[in-house]
């Protein structure tokens, strides 16, 4: 639902930037949320933690001029309030309605759009001489990582929206982005290679990948099973681990990280529904569940996974990460000590919703379609739901929270 133009308030509004809303949650304040959004777009993607408390008000309840009291019952007379929408401007018409009332209120800058270009950098504590940094994008749980070995570097899994942001901590690191590689053909957020390889970087593809009908496909090395990338003093090697698509390949830093996409997370699984359907899910993930027991778990217990997404279910390390090492997934996932038909059974039994625009995502990274960049963030915007389940796959059922 598209908003109309809001008359500017009468009283000053005051508003806190996304990071800061973060860092009060994170620090375990007591955080009030009115979400003035549509109640669909609020159920498929809001703000939430452990201590924020949350009232979802549509902000035409209040374009009356006078809106019901039961509108003002749901909110506290004695906190901060925190007013936010898709893009920050309705937020600031209720903000001052709230002011005038009397109401602690301010309005979040950019509303949801603003959350989603918070952008953080964690660097994993591993058994490496390379800096390997996770990035995390709280609002989808989507994650990329920056490997760094003496004036070399590389990306994996980039998102478009952050591309000058690689290369300026390569930079800060005293290296070049020479690489920029992707596990597969993402289908929730747009993929930065292409834009990468179109400014001189080399941009790597899974030749499984670039099968599907990448486009520019020229551009780009492809990437075998067994092949392996030189940055600095450490390789990147290849490991080729389909089931969530048929090109999903994992790269294994320095033998001590194992870099896997959306094949397997801290928390959970691959969902096997998204290349081909409902129809060729079953043997997707049968596929996955070869690539679990057969190139991952096959690896030494200390090796570290690192995916490309985080859900609400994941906890991250004592290092601040979304990782986990080999020896600990085959502790604590249940869905890894099940038999094949079990384990396809489970995974299938109940996955999410497929990603926001997914299908407009996958053409935009294969380069059959163009977006501008506004174009390409708004593709992306929502949580990211790559996962068959979340934390069902450490209690052994099979349900999605």
């Amino acid at each position: 639902m598209s908003e109309p133009e809001f008359p500017t308030p009468d009283v000053e509004v005051e508003s806190t930037d996304p990071q800061t809303l973060k860092d009060r949650i994170e620090s375990g304040e007591e955080v009030f949320i009115l979400d003035t959004r549509v109640p669909d777009d609020v159920d498929e993607w809001a703000i939430d933690g452990e201590n924020v408390e949350s009232s979802n008000v549509p902000y035409f309840e209040f374009l009356a001029g006078d809106p019901d009291e039961e509108v003002f019952e749901q909110l506290p007379d004695d906190r901060e309030i925190t007013v936010l929408c898709g893009k920050g401007e309705s937020s600031e018409y209720v903000a001052g309605e709230l002011v005038e009332r009397g109401y602690d209120a301010h309005t979040l800058a950019d509303g949801m759009q603003g959350w989603a270009r918070i952008f953080e950098s964690v660097e994993i504590d591993a058994d490496t001489d390379a800096t390997v940094a996770q990035y995390q994008r709280p609002s989808s749980g989507c994650m990329s990582y920056l490997v760094v070995s003496g004036d070399d570097a590389a990306v994996i899994d980039p998102l478009r929206a952050f591309t000058e942001r690689y290369r300026e901590d390569a930079r800060a690191l005293g290296a070049d982005l020479t690489y920029a590689i992707d596990t597969h053909v993402h289908a929730d957020h747009v993929s930065g290679v292409r834009a990468l390889a179109a400014e001189g970087i080399e941009g790597v593809l899974p030749s499984v990948a670039i099968d599907r009908g990448v486009t520019y496909d020229g551009a780009v090395t492809d990437a075998e099973d067994g092949d392996v990338f030189q940055v600095g003093d450490v390789e990147i090697e290849t490991v080729f681990t389909p089931g969530h698509t048929s090109g999903m390949t994992s790269y294994l830093v320095d033998g001590a990280v194992l870099l896997t996409g959306d094949g397997l997370f801290a928390e959970s699984v691959a969902r096997p529904d998204l290349e081909s359907g409902d129809k060729g899910a079953p043997d997707a993930a049968r596929q996955l569940y070869e690539s679990l027991q057969e190139r991952i778990l096959t690896l030494d217990d200390d090796v570290i996974v690192g995916g490309a997404h985080f859900s609400d279910a994941a906890d991250t390390r004592e290092d601040g990460t979304y990782t986990e090492t080999i020896g600990n997934l085959k502790e604590t996932m249940d869905a890894l000590t099940l038999d094949e038909d079990e384990f396809v059974e489970l995974v299938l039994s109940d996955m999410p919703p497929r990603p926001a625009n997914y299908e407009e995502v996958i053409a935009t990274n294969l380069g059959q379609e163009e977006q501008s960049d506004e174009e390409a963030f708004e593709l992306e915007l929502g949580p990211n739901n790559c996962a068959a389940s979340s934390d069902a796959m450490t209690d052994g059922e099979a349900t999605q929270d």
